[in-house]
């Protein structure tokens, strides 16, 4: 009788066990694709598609949008060109006015946007230069920033930067005040900047270091400041502890960088005192602090008032999007629908 394999019994181990999910014998079903079944699922997608999409290009077209270019190139004869040729020559803080109508009642809430174009938030290095660990208020983030920040980790005296990286570095620093011109007198609109950024950024993503002796100040001590920042990270509010440091509203939105080159980020919302029901039809000046210099790399700034609707912001790319979608299915349906009818005449033929 001859001896028994040293590698059988291994084997008859790794065996799997003889049940039908172990050796895949579970029922199984698998659609087979007929006439019947795929030209009624063209027609529903195509149907429903069109019908979303007429509702998102119609509820697109009730949003209205003001826009007010404020580059303020040499030469446009714009009243921000000062500011604009201030900022090629390297100056300080600069303001102006901008004085508009509103050639219709927007009804609120109504936002408040700033839009930067030719600004590539999404190359690489700029988008990676940020330490996630420090911004969620980690205090070893604070002492020892991420490699990526670099050259926006330390100060020429070696002290770790907070917040570091290029994104913090070019946070955006305009300021805008809107007022409403009313028998005669120009009335501040009060804008309002509580919830301007995403809930899971501003609860959960970013938050301030442990207090020292209840001061933030403290908490920060043996940091430096970004490099073109005017002050720390602890004096972005200083009327409001709850908008302060990392969890500061506009730096929390301004820290989500954007995808195209041309973008907007909400900046304030209108919908308190007198204004809480939208904008009145009339004449406005919006007063501008021009501090954030675009003009170096041929990018423009704007400001943009808008409403929203239940879909958002004005958005007619998506509608057409859906419109084309749908209309799509429909053509391939009805296609598929006339090779159907003539190959099945053609087989009756050929069987009588």
């Amino acid at each position: 009788m001859a001896a028994a394999s040293p590698c059988a019994e291994p084997a008859a181990r790794n065996k799997p066990d003889n049940t039908a999910f172990t050796q895949q014998r579970l029922p199984a079903w698998q659609p087979l694709l007929s006439a019947g079944t795929a030209l009624p699922l063209f027609f529903c997608v195509g149907l429903a598609c069109l019908a979303l999409g007429l509702g998102l290009h119609f509820s697109s077209d009730t949003i209205r949008e003001l826009e007010l270019d404020y580059t303020g190139a040499p030469g446009s004869g714009h009243n921000c060109s000062r500011c604009g040729n201030a900022s090629l020559a390297g100056a300080g803080a600069c303001t102006c006015s901008l004085r508009f109508e509103l050639p219709e009642r927007f009804p609120g809430p109504v936002c408040l946007y700033y839009q930067l174009s030719n600004y590539y938030q999404n190359h690489r290095r700029y988008s990676v230069s940020r330490d996630d660990r420090q911004l969620s208020g980690d205090a070893s983030g604070l002492s020892n920033p991420a490699t990526e920040c670099s050259p926006f980790r330390t100060d020429p005296q070696g002290i770790p930067i907070a917040p570091c990286g290029a994104i913090a570095n070019s946070l955006f620093n305009d300021t805008f005040a809107l007022y409403h011109l009313a028998n005669g007198t120009f009335h501040p609109v009060p804008l309002d900047n509580r919830g301007i950024s995403w809930w899971t950024d501003s609860n959960i993503k970013f938050s301030n270091p442990e207090l020292v002796n209840g001061s933030l100040e403290a908490a920060f001590k043996g940091t430096a400041k970004p490099p073109n920042w005017p002050h720390a990270a602890y004096m972005l509010d200083t009327g409001n502890p709850n908008n302060t440091g990392f969890i500061n509203e506009d730096f929390i939105v301004w820290m989500r960088t954007a995808a195209l080159p041309t973008f907007r980020k909400l900046y304030r919302r209108v919908r308190e005192g007198n204004f809480s029901s939208g904008l009145p039809q009339g004449t406005y000046r919006l007063d501008i602090t021009y501090n954030y210099p675009v003009l170096s790399f041929q990018g423009t700034k704007k400001v943009i008032f808008s409403t929203v609707s239940w879909m958002g912001g004005k958005n007619p790319f998506l509608g057409i999007v859906y419109l084309v979608f749908g209309s799509a299915c429909i053509l391939t349906g009805f296609v598929m629908l006339a090779v159907h009818i003539k190959f099945q005449k053609q087989n009756q033929m050929d069987v009588e």
